[in-house]
């Protein structure tokens, strides 16, 4: 299997409070298995505050909803041993 590695990197976001927040980073492979998405260090789950998807197969997708000032803070996307933060 070949080795999937981050081809862009997660953009530092400003938001306001309230509002939505959508974090995206490019992996090299379709399908890449063993992605995991954190905040504050914290693994996040797909749900009614997180939607966590794939687009094109290759571009992995969070957003955040309704944002609020406990938000604040790292966001992590991890693929394997590769890292994004922002």
């Amino acid at each position: 299997e070949p080795d999937v590695t981050i081809v862009s990197g997660l953009k530092d976001m400003v938001v306001f409070e309230g509002e939505d927040v959508t974090f995206r980073c490019q992996v090299s492979h379709e399908n890449a298995r063993d992605v995991e998405w954190k905040l504050q260090d914290v693994a996040l789950q797909n749900n009614e505050m997180n939607e966590i998807s794939v687009e094109k197969g290759k571009v992995h997708t969070l957003t955040l909803r309704k944002v609020t000032e406990q938000d604040i803070g790292t966001v992590a996307f991890r693929v394997g041993a590769h890292t994004s933060t922002a």
